[in-house]
């Protein structure tokens, strides 16, 4: 039998999501059964438990999109070995990850790097690659360009701020409040913007010397997508993400003729669907990891934590990767 968390109703998250056993599914051919040792929680579980998600599943459903652990049984013609190190992706919204054990199809595990430990390695797949494909895809970040990186304190944030810095990118963090300042400033950011004592547009500006930033990489919306497009440089790219603010912001197409800039919209599900660009992404930045350039910062709650877990997400309270260990995490 398997153990997980399910949402099954909307709510208060306290009664919205329950601890249940669900019967273990039988291992294919292609299959492999995994052992979990961590899984990372992230701002869509939250909204996903509360029903604000942009997609609705049926209840009930598990949460949990990224995860890790060891290889305890393999069908044969899987082609991973027992005892394995791997990350497992999602397959779909809701992939229900969250659960002391995941039979899933082989071609949606990656390895573990070289020497990143298993609480690791399960907020890397999806949060880096989130960021870099995003960046690199369909930015086209250059090096010596400006990035300006909003929400930099949650987990994409804190990849895109490694991943701009390893790519020779002049990085610009925006949060709030002085801890978390100080913690965008220990990834590598060159500046931060902290919102509580400053006022983002002018501040930018005195950051670029009146030219903007290039790349502007948005994860927030609402009224921060607004102020942030008044500083942004001729030719930038104004990179859409999420609404974690809530807020679906209205940018207005004159201003962007104006100043000859992108909207670039970017969802992630189209490039996890294609398994050969997937592993290609992730030997990238497993090599990136290797140089020492990139370091998930996480945050580690026992599996009985995860709706006090969810409540911090909700609250803003974490800063990188929040990660549910289970006993057998290294």
């Amino acid at each position: 039998m398997i153990t997980a968390w399910q949402v099954v109703s909307e709510g208060d998250l306290g009664d919205a999501v329950q601890l249940r056993t669900l019967p273990e599914p039988p291992l294919g051919d292609r299959d492999v059964r995994v052992t979990v040792g961590a899984a990372a929680l992230g701002f869509p579980d939250m909204l996903l438990a509360k029903g604000l998600y942009h997609d609705r599943p049926a209840f009930p459903f598990s949460l949990g999109a990224e995860a890790a652990g060891h290889v305890s049984a393999a069908g044969p013609r899987a082609g991973l070995p027992i005892g394995a190190p791997v990350i497992v992706v999602p397959g779909q919204v809701a992939s229900g990850l969250l659960q002391d054990t995941l039979v899933v199809p082989a071609e949606r595990t990656l390895p573990v790097p070289d020497g990143m430990p298993i609480i690791e390695a399960a907020a890397f797949a999806m949060t880096y690659q989130t960021s870099y494909i995003g960046l690199v895809r369909r930015c086209r970040l250059s090096e010596g360009e400006t990035l300006l990186v909003l929400g930099a304190s949650g987990g994409i944030g804190t990849a895109a701020i490694e991943i701009g810095h390893a790519l020779g990118a002049r990085v610009i963090a925006v949060t709030r409040g002085k801890e978390k300042a100080a913690y965008c400033a220990s990834l590598g950011a060159d500046a931060v913007v902290d919102l509580a004592d400053e006022e983002l547009v002018p501040r930018i500006k005195e950051l670029t010397g009146g030219t903007g930033a290039d790349v502007i990489f948005d994860p927030v919306g609402g009224a921060i997508t607004d102020a942030a497009r008044r500083c942004i440089a001729l030719e930038g790219r104004l990179l859409i993400i999420g609404f974690a603010s809530g807020d679906v912001p209205v940018v207005p197409v004159n201003h962007a003729l104006l100043k000859n800039y992108s909207i670039v919209g970017y969802r992630t599900w189209p490039f996890r669907g294609d398994p050969e660009y997937r592993a290609l992404v992730h030997g990238t930045l497993s090599e990136m990891y290797r140089r020492g350039e990139l370091r998930p910062r996480v945050e580690q709650i026992g599996f009985d934590q995860v709706p006090a877990g969810l409540q911090r997400l909700a609250d803003r309270q974490i800063s990188g990767r929040l990660v549910v260990t289970f006993e057998n995490a290294p």
